[in-house]
């Protein structure tokens, strides 16, 4: 196979014959040029496409887990404040109800409506309506926990104080004698000048006399301590008690004594049985009552009432 082949080189035409074996080593080596050239190329714009995407993938994961670990980072402080805000409330709830005991022991003890100031309900509470503001704040919201335990404690303090005041006024409120020493009977005997029973003459009394029935209780009149449970001369069976204040008071002449020396006693609480024991002409009760150690007339005591 013949080609002819026209340039201007030389002035005329050329040919070249294909059937020729050593025509196809050139022919062949050029088009492994070619094709090794064309490989190359196409390796090269490979590399700078793919160059980019292969070196993003470390910091692509550099990144994940870099998010990862911030997640973990909040949910590791959100259950470390939820723990904090579990304790603090545990806390005020038992605050709260220690200060519902102590009111309600306060309003127990000064005799107070229940219904006023009833400590097992919620305070009611009410207003116009307000632009609302923000809400709180984790961190924020447990130092207003914080601020309110503090004042939950300053209120514990003065309620204790108060239940103090309270308990001092009671007792002393019920360590003035009020009232009769008797459940039942009559006053048979004044206090002061009289007849003596026994004598005729006129005689000093330094206390009043209540008759009854052998066996009527006879009960203190005021809260105190029993500092005499016995006989004693002209007294016949004889209790006596301090009930502070520079208040004493004496009961005598009684059939049986309940009561013994160092004992507490309450108002109206029973501490003899009625008798005629010691100087006595009949069943009575000799009752006296003393004012840093002087005796007093027991009648205004006898018909006061207890506030």
């Amino acid at each position: 196979m013949n080609i002819i082949l026209f340039t201007n080189l030389h002035g005329r035409p050329g040919s070249l014959n294909l059937s020729r074996p050593r025509i196809y080593v050139p022919l062949l080596s050029l088009g492994l040029f070619l094709a090794a050239s064309l490989f190359y190329l196409g390796f090269q714009l490979g590399q700078v496409q793919d160059g980019p995407g292969l070196a993003a993938g470390p910091q692509w994961r550099l990144e994940v887990a870099e998010q990862q670990r911030a997640v973990a980072q909040a949910r590791q402080e959100s259950q470390a404040h939820l723990d904090a805000l579990a304790m603090r409330l545990g806390q005020l709830q038992g605050q709260v109800l220690r200060l519902e005991g102590l009111g309600q022991r306060l309003v127990e003890m000064a005799d107070i409506d229940q219904g006023e100031f009833d400590f097992e309900q919620i305070p009611p509470q009410g207003g116009p309506a307000a632009e609302a503001t923000a809400g709180y704040a984790v961190p924020d919201f447990i130092e207003e926990l914080d601020t309110l335990s503090r004042v939950l404690d300053d209120r514990e303090q003065q309620l204790l104080a108060l239940e103090s005041v309270v308990r001092t006024r009671t007792l002393k409120q019920q360590g003035v004698p009020t009232g009769r020493p008797v459940t039942s009977g009559w006053m048979s005997s004044a206090y002061g000048k009289r007849t003596d029973p026994f004598t005729g003459k006129q005689a000093w009394h330094d206390g009043v006399d209540f008759a009854g029935k052998a066996g009527t209780e006879v009960v203190a009149v005021a809260a105190g301590v029993v500092t005499w449970s016995g006989s004693r001369y002209g007294y016949g069976n004889l209790v006596e008690i301090n009930h502070g204040n520079g208040y004493v008071t004496r009961y005598g002449h009684n059939r049986d004594l309940v009561v013994e020396v160092g004992q507490h006693v309450k108002p109206g609480q029973a501490i003899a049985r009625m008798g005629s024991s010691g100087r006595s002409t009949g069943p009575h009760v000799h009752f006296e009552v003393l004012k840093h150690g002087k005796s007093v007339d027991p009648a205004r005591f006898v018909w006061a009432k207890r506030s």
